[in-house]
């Protein structure tokens, strides 16, 4: 969920400090959980520790680009709702961490650890825009910040869910890139849009339905449905916003 827009009631430069203990922590956490995965896997590599050292590179290098841009903000600012946003980010950095190892070592699928991780990060969406609310810390860089961790999120859990239901749930993933992309293309896809409940819910969704696919045995019958049925959602709701922006454009 974005954090409402407003202005922030606090100052100070904090962004750099939030964002360097961001950067050490995933360093450390991405690490640890490489070294765990590849320890735990069957598959002996031909560079022993090659693929923990590149699982790890990818988790934080996420996260990274995360924490960069809070860094870089201009008014050095972050509040306690971007804390929470980039709580969100290091579990992310973990998922892509343990996605990439099994990516490696050809193993891509159903896995507990990724849901350990996933889950409170969804968990956690929400959160950090009530958080806003609450302390009156609300910007649209906190806003932005939050919504590219979802989409970031989601695209990373659509790669162990393609091994499950197929490689078509990538587009899943892919979407919000596509529809940015567009943007480039139709300016009137660059509008505003005015909130509406079922566009979260159908954003909320996609990362449930993926977290569900992760989990160890479940029927792929099931993982199949919930898969689709979330693509059909998405697609209605990015065409229903594509239609709305391009009517409003012609008036």
């Amino acid at each position: 969920m974005s954090h409402a827009s407003g202005a922030p009631v606090l100052a100070g430069g904090t962004a750099r400090r939030d964002a360097t203990v961001t950067g050490l922590v995933t360093v450390v956490l991405c690490g640890v959980l490489a070294t765990w995965a590849v320890a735990r896997s069957a598959v002996v590599p031909a560079v022993p520790g090659l693929d923990a050292v590149a699982a790890a590179v990818v988790g934080s290098a996420l996260v990274g680009v995360a924490a960069l841009a809070v860094a870089r903000r201009a008014d050095g600012w972050s509040g306690p709702a971007d804390r929470v946003t980039l709580l969100r980010t290091v579990l992310g950095g973990g998922v892509a961490t343990l996605v990439v190892v099994d990516l490696l070592h050809g193993d891509l699928g159903p896995s507990w650890a990724v849901v350990a991780l996933a889950a409170p990060a969804l968990a956690l969406d929400g959160v950090d825009g009530a958080v806003a609310r609450r302390t009156r810390t609300s910007t649209p860089a906190g806003a932005r910040l939050d919504m590219e961790v979802d989409a970031g999120l989601i695209a990373v859990l659509c790669l162990p869910a393609a091994a499950v239901v197929g490689w078509w749930v990538l587009a899943v993933g892919l979407l919000r890139y596509a529809w940015v992309a567009a943007g480039q293309v139709r300016p009137a896809l660059r509008g505003d849009l005015a909130p509406r409940l079922s566009r979260k819910v159908v954003a909320a969704t996609q990362g449930v339905v993926l977290v569900l696919v992760a989990v160890p045995g479940l029927p792929p019958a099931l993982a199949t449905a919930a898969a689709a049925g979330a693509l059909v959602a998405l697609l209605w709701s990015f065409g229903r916003d594509a239609v709305a922006l391009e009517r409003a454009a012609r008036r």
